[in-house]
């Protein structure tokens, strides 16, 4: 039946059929098979922080170059406002509680490389299906999801045992700590008490050391000993793991081998940049996937003096620029290498600015634009909802925006879907494929409910009325700001999830946020006649979501995320841990 259309010849039809024929193809993802995958997350970076979302004086050119060029989400939220519970559910798609690594208490992220919690062997990443489908995974950077279990090289929670077939960077996180010049960071609080205690402690033996010697107080010598042995062992207790912080915390590593104990922070951001472009060229001819984990914007805003004073916002936007400086480079070796069209590249936050992050007058932490609350606020916008930017030259459409409500565990099924994978199919997972939403073939986001958590516990939920547009969202429980009205809890250094820094709210704060996306004006029964019914609403698929969790390890308990010798990585003889692999290459 074709034969007569092939052997026809018009002066119309033949302009048509060379017009067709030089028309650019807009590439359909079947016909790319495996397309490679760069995933770059910002540490602590606040959506008010680039360009592209309204910042009008850090300078982010390359961040923004990417949204010009590709897919800017508005709504995309992280599924904790913390790093290793929204890092967890990133890597798996699911909320992190399913996991076990969100907290009842105050522990909130794993606070040692050597605590045994961590993710747990049986939870699948993205990077163990891609592996499985016979991509190179590389992870530059930063973990933060834990290192041993039960000994020193037992490696249960490395990224090596997480489908990354090569590790180079941070398997804890950066902080104060690791910058010999800075404030301590880790625990300030709990180590003020400590060290006053051990004063305390040798002030009373002292005294009673001095009574005894000049006849004032009668006490024998044997109880004196016992009182110094106490005050001695008291001060070890804990100055084995505070006081050396530096060197068990800050190292680097090359898979399951320390190549920095502890880290030369002068040279941390070159050699993340050189392992990055090394991973893009050594695997140029396969499938990859690289997740660029960034240290940067995390304190203590390590940055190098070409850098240093460039920005209008000091250290923390001298941070971001360079940080967006590197997203150049890293686009730059993508094109080199030839491979701008069958790479898809995706920009993120692991959550909101941290606010309260300050050294007297400079301000340490990022900023969230018009959106309240900010990194450990579990239900304000402004601790996880996040920038979210996607580039695929020729299958993605340039320019577009999309407001629809999306997840960073939605990163999991897109890209295992795309690399041929199927998810896991004997677990919940959360996480909605996105491509669909991105190339426009679909008006809305899989998700109707999104619920947001502080550490296990519920403080709001929202609802994505797809028919009308309206995103409403119900708080149960929100921070006590400090001081009142401050927008953050300045007091404390972090807002807490529940005790007395915490409001309990019944009925629940409602809002509208595509009207009101800053959470100014709650809503009321007398202002909203929807208010009840978009109340019942969310509570039953609260009700819905709890059924379909189940009761899983707790991977931040105290006694998980305590410091234990034995799991301690040591370059060296524990506990004299020392060396600089880097220095000697």
């Amino acid at each position: 039946a074709s034969f007569p259309l092939l052997c026809f010849r018009s002066p119309l039809v033949t302009p048509l059929i060379f017009g067709l024929l030089l028309q650019a193809p807009f590439t359909q993802p079947s016909t790319i098979t495996q397309p490679n995958f760069v995933l770059l997350l910002a540490d602590d970076l606040g959506i008010g922080d680039v360009g592209c979302y309204g910042n009008d004086t850090i300078r982010t050119p390359n961040i923004d170059r990417l949204a010009k060029e590709g897919v800017k989400l508005t709504q995309h939220i992280a599924a904790a406002p913390l790093c290793t519970p929204s890092r967890a559910a990133f890597l798996t798609g699911r909320y992190p509680l399913r996991s076990g690594m969100d907290a009842i208490n105050d522990y909130r992220v794993i606070f040692w490389n050597a605590g045994s919690g961590g993710l747990p062997p049986n939870e699948t990443t993205f990077a163990k299906i891609l592996q499985h489908q016979g991509y190179s995974t590389g992870l530059i950077g930063k973990w933060h999801q834990g290192v041993n279990c039960e000994s020193r090289n037992d490696h249960c929670h490395h990224p090596l045992k997480h489908g990354f077939d090569y590790f180079y960077g941070m398997p804890f996180t950066l902080i104060s700590d690791c910058q010999p010049t800075e404030t301590p960071e880790m625990d300030r609080a709990f180590r003020r008490k400590l060290w006053l205690s051990t004063q305390m402690i040798g002030l009373i033996t002292l005294t009673a050391v001095l009574g005894r010697l000049t006849g004032l107080i009668s006490v024998r010598w044997k109880t004196l000993t016992c009182l110094a042995g106490f005050s001695f062992l008291f001060f070890i207790s804990w100055f084995s793991s505070y006081g050396f912080v530096r060197y068990w915390n800050c190292i680097m590593m090359r898979n399951h081998g320390i190549t920095e104990q502890p880290m030369v922070t002068d040279r941390t951001t070159s050699l993340i940049l050189r392992e990055s472009i090394s991973f893009i060229e050594r695997n140029k001819n396969r499938p990859f996937l690289l997740f660029l984990s960034f240290l940067h914007s995390h304190t203590p805003l390590l940055t190098t003096e070409k850098f240093l004073g460039r920005s209008r916002h000091g250290l923390y936007g001298d941070n971001v620029e360079e940080m967006d400086w590197m997203v150049g480079q890293v686009l730059d070796a993508i094109d080199k290498e030839g491979l701008r069209h069958t790479t898809l590249v995706y920009f993120a936050s692991d959550h909101g600015g941290w606010l309260e992050r300050q050294e007297g007058k400079r301000q340490l932490g990022g900023w969230n634009g018009i959106y309240k609350g900010g990194k450990a606020m579990g239900g304000w916008e402004g601790g996880i909802r996040v920038p979210g930017i996607f580039r695929w030259p020729g299958v993605l459409p340039a320019g577009r925006v999309i407001d629809e409500p999306t997840s960073l565990m939605d990163i999991y099924p897109t890209i295992v879907h795309l690399a041929g994978g199927t998810v896991p199919q004997d677990r919940v997972i959360d996480g909605r494929d996105l491509l669909p939403l991105l190339r426009g073939t679909v008006a809305h986001s899989e998700h109707e409910f999104l619920f947001h958590y502080c550490g296990t516990h519920l403080h709001a939920a929202r609802w994505h009325q797809k028919d009308t547009g309206a995103v409403w969202k119900a708080h149960y429980v929100t921070p006590i700001f400090s001081p009142p009205g401050a927008g953050a809890c300045y007091d404390r250094g972090f807002c807490p999830c529940f005790g007395e820094g915490v409001a309990h709210h019944e009925p629940p704060l409602l809002f509208e946020l595509s009207q009101d996306p800053s959470e100014a004006k709650p809503l009321s029964a007398d202002t909203e006649p929807l208010f009840e019914t978009v109340l019942r609403k969310i509570g039953r698929a609260i009700e819905e979501h709890r059924r379909t969790l189940t009761p899983v390890p707790e991977q931040l308990s105290v006694s998980n995320v305590v410091w234990k010798p034995w799991l301690q990585p040591c370059c060296g003889t524990f506990p004299l841990c020392w060396c600089d692999k880097e220095d000697d290459s």
